[in-house]
This record gives C-alpha cells, structure tokens and sequence, in this order.
C-alpha cells in the first residue's frame, strides 16, 4: 500500500475555513466514519493537492508566504470535504439529532452569532438544553458548539477590523462584547493577535 500524508495545525487549518455551511455535510460524514472510497478523479485532485503544497513548502522567503499556503490548504480542504458531503447528502437523516445540528447550522448563517456567542442562547433558540444541544452537536460532528459559533463569528470580527472607519470600541460595541478587554482577548484567542496588533499586519509591508 502507498500512502500521501499531510499534517498541519488544526486551528490554523480551522482559520482558514469560512463562515458558511461547507462544513456540515463534510463534518457529519467524516465523524461517522472517516475512511471513504474514492473514484479515480477524486484521488488524483488530492494527490495533486498534497504535491502543489510538498512543491511549495520551501518557499520560505515569500513575502506572502503564508497567504499562499493557507490558499492551497483551503483548496484541499474543500476537495476532502466534497466526496464526503456528496455521501452525506446521499444519506436520509430522520432522528432528531441530525436535525438539531441541522438547525444550529441554519441559524448561525443568519449571522446571528455577531452579538450572541453563548451556547445557552443557540440551547433556548432550538428547544433543548445546552448539555443536550453540547452532547449533540460533538456526537454528531466531531465539533463543539463553540466551534461552530467561532466560526462563523471571526469572519464577521475580521470584515469589522478591515474596516478603518471603526474604532476598536465601535466593534465591540457592535458585536456585543461587555468591555474592550474582553473584545482584545477574544481576538487575540481567535485571530493569534491583538485587535490592534491584527490591523497594523494588514498595512502594506515597507
């Protein structure tokens, strides 16, 4: 047998990922098991995949090196959720759990989570408890609830600090956050830097 790998840090690669739906079929699929059959094409655009980062990896003196392997990680990371949520969404899901994370998902594409980050809030949305809606959701996907509300929230923070025209206090009041330093942990947990620290990496390099 020949075997490919790839290893990378997770919450780097979970950085990466978007605030939409992608994952959901993806995540159910590969927690229910996560070794799945691939036809000929499928295993020939992730080999490519793994070979355009192996290709690139030495490429340490890039300005925007890192840029350039977050976008290449992306790409694989789509091409192995796809075969899965193709599996998925093949699959009927009639019990409630699949259902309740199903709804979870739903409601935190509306944006919500910009002023509403506590699992407890998301619990008396869906009807159920937050141990019940906790238990659930990791059962389901692998993830936690908090998982899934950061990641639909730190592209709304990131899309805020684009934005020059907002103070720092602005954005915290707009999403809610009880003081700046709250808002200043939050981003520097999430983001790996302060709010500040985060907008002066996004001034052009000298």
């Amino acid at each position: 047998m020949q075997v490919e790998w790839f290893a990378a840090d997770n919450k780097y690669l979970g950085g990466l990922l978007p605030s939409n739906n992608y994952s959901i079929g993806g995540s159910i699929s590969l927690n229910h098991d996560p070794v799945i059959k691939l036809t000929d094409r499928q295993a020939d655009i992730l080999l490519a995949d793994f070979h355009r980062l192996r290709d690139r990896m030495d490429d340490r003196d890039l300005l925007f090196y890192r840029e350039l392997m977050g976008s290449l990680c992306l790409t694989m990371m789509y091409d192995i959720f796809e075969p899965h949520a193709q599996r998925e969404a093949t699959d009927t899901h009639s019990d409630r759990t699949a259902y309740i994370v199903r709804q979870l998902t739903d409601l935190l594409a509306t944006g919500i989570s910009r002023t509403e980050r506590e699992v407890s809030y998301y619990a008396e949305r869906l009807h159920v408890s937050p141990k019940y809606l906790s238990a659930t959701v990791k059962r389901v996907t692998g993830h936690s609830v908090s998982s899934f509300i950061d990641r639909h929230t730190v592209p709304i923070l990131k899309k805020y600090l684009d934005d020059e025209r907002l103070s720092l206090t602005q954005i915290a009041d707009r999403m809610n956050f009880t003081s700046l330093s709250y808002f200043s942990r939050y981003c520097t947990k999430h983001l790996g830097q302060s709010p500040s620290e985060y907008r002066h990496s996004l001034q052009p390099r000298g």
